[in-house]
Formats: C-alpha cells, structure tokens, sequence
C-alpha cells in the first residue's frame, strides 16, 4: 500500500516537475529575453553617447597675423557649426604688434604668428607654451602692382625702377622678408632713396597698391590672391634671395583669465586649426601645409652635399701633395 502510494505520489511529483520545468524554461526565456533586449537597448545608448559631440563653451582670444583673416574667419565659421557657444575673438594684426600686445598683457591665448620670429620670442619670455607650438605652414613673397598697372619693373632686381612702394614696417614679417630680399640683393641702399608708403600691416600694403596709391608693393601671395581682380603678380621672391622660410607657427599663449571652459574650448579650436578639415580651407586661400620632414630633407641633402665637396677638395690637395713630392 504504501508502494503504491509513493508510487502514485512519485507520479504527482513527476507530473509536477514536468509541468514545472515547462514553467521554468518560459520563465528562464523570458528573462534571456529581457537581457538581451536591456543589452541591445543599452548598446544603442552606448553608442549614441559615444558619437554624441562634445558640449563646448566658452571665449577664445586668438590673435592672427593680417595675411591669415580670410581664411580663420571661414574656418571660425565651421567650427561654431559644431560648437556653437564657442565665441571666437581674433585680433589681426602685424606679428610684430600682435607680440607686442601679448608681452603688455593683452587677454591672448592662441597666436598664429606669420614668422617664427615673434613666436620664438614669445617661447623664450614664457608666454608662449613650446610643447604646443607647430609650424603649420607656408607662404610665398610676391611683387605686386594695380590690375593692369603700368610699371617698368619686371622683378625683385630691378625694383628701383618705380617711382614708389608700398613696403610694410621693419616689425612687420612681409617687411622683413622684403628687407631681406634686398639685402641679398645688394639693392637696400638703392631701395631706401625711393619714395616708400610704409603699411603697419600686410594689409595696408595691399590696400595701397589695389587702390592705386602706389605703383608697386611686397605681399604675400595669399593676399594677392583674395584681390586677383584688382592687382597682378610681377614675379615671385627669387628663392636665392629669400633664404628664410616663410612659416606660419602657432600655439597656446598663457591666459591667467580663462575660466576651465575657455582652456577647453581654446584646445579644441587649436586642434581644429590643426584638422585635415581646416588645412583644406587654408590651402583654398593659398597657402601650403609645411611639412617638416621635407625641410630635413633638404637641409640632410645639402650637407651630404658638402661633406662630397670637402672629400673632394681634400682628395684634390692630397693629389697635388703627392704630386709635389
């Protein structure tokens, strides 16, 4: 009797264990269910947090040499699209005025200068931040006159010819690669009797000469470009002239006034300056990414090709000494 009760009670228990383990199977999919739908959901979150972009905000200071207004006020422009409440406030001006106003204190904290002169000064006082300076590109020093102009110069060689020039400062980059040219020249002494418009930036030069003030002047070839329709291109800087490579570095300046969002927001916009996206819109007005490895290896070629000049002149004097002998 009592087999057959556990029997019938083995049966009970097995017929619930059945029922039961078809309970618990749902019960089980219906949570791998719930899991994999909260991992999809979570994963979809995940990744829209991922592409989600960065909130900025904040103020930027960047003081931009003249020759560059054109092209950072489209690449300010791209920027905002992505960072709208970032304010960008450029100061353009002469490199020289630019560092001048910096050193006296000027709210600053990024320079984009158009010769590495004035950044190196900068780096030397502890203005600027060395680590973040980049030399990101270069330009070309052109001889300008009035569209259709009349002038008997044809070149840097024979710039005496005019009756007068628009030159900009001695502190001004564009003057001083021009001061340059004329001193390899042999011209400077010559130049200076001439009637000479002196512009306090690149700009007034190019005014002076787009206007007609002046017959000639010295730009960049940047500038020449945004007004082809009011000046024509003489001739380019002969590069035997103009050793100096005309470099545009730029890096972070100290602001003690920044608030945590204005170095965040300076950051970035320094690394968009830096961007592919950027480079595009610069070399749409003229200018060329410099490429550091290219000057290397001009400079590694230059003294390969001293070192076989000086085996050369030694091998001739051992000749002409054994010869002697």
């Amino acid at each position: 009797m009592k087999l057959s009760i556990m029997n019938k009670t083995e049966q009970n228990i097995t017929k619930h264990n059945k029922n039961g383990g078809r309970e618990m199977k749902k019960r089980v999919f219906a949570a791998l269910m719930a899991g994999v739908m909260g991992t999809m959901m979570f994963g979809t979150t995940f990744v829209s947090a991922e592409t989600e972009t960065p909130e900025l905000k904040g103020e930027v200071y960047a003081f931009i040499a003249a020759s560059l207004n054109n092209a950072m006020e489209e690449i300010q422009k791209n920027f905002n699209e992505t960072y709208p409440d970032v304010e960008i406030l450029y100061n353009a001006d002469s490199s020289g005025t630019l560092q001048t106003q910096i050193e006296e204190g000027a709210r600053c904290d990024i320079f984009f200068s158009a010769a590495t002169k004035q950044m190196d000064a900068l780096v030397d006082e502890g203005l600027a931040d060395k680590d973040s300076v980049v030399d990101l590109l270069e330009n070309k020093v052109v001889l300008i006159k009035p569209k259709d102009g009349e002038t008997k110069v044809t070149g840097f060689e024979n710039i005496t010819d005019a009756a007068n020039l628009a030159l900009a400062g001695e502190d001004v980059p564009v003057g001083q690669y021009s001061r340059e040219i004329f001193d390899n020249l042999g011209i400077t002494d010559e130049v200076n009797k001439m009637e000479i418009n002196e512009g306090k930036n690149v700009s007034e030069v190019l005014a002076a000469v787009s206007e007609g003030s002046n017959e000639i002047g010295i730009v960049y070839a940047t500038d020449a470009a945004s007004v082809a329709d009011k000046v024509d291109v003489i001739a380019e800087a002969p590069a035997d002239a103009l050793k100096t490579p005309v470099l545009y570095p730029v890096g972070l300046i100290e602001d003690k006034e920044a608030s945590e969002d204005d170095t965040a927001a300076t950051e970035a916009f320094l690394e968009y300056i830096k961007s592919d996206d950027a480079m595009k819109v610069f070399e749409k007005y003229g200018f060329t990414a410099y490429k550091a490895d290219d000057a290397s290896e001009t400079d590694d070629k230059d003294a390969e090709a001293t070192e076989e000049a000086d085996d050369t002149e030694t091998n001739a004097e051992t000749e002409t000494t054994e010869e002697a002998k």
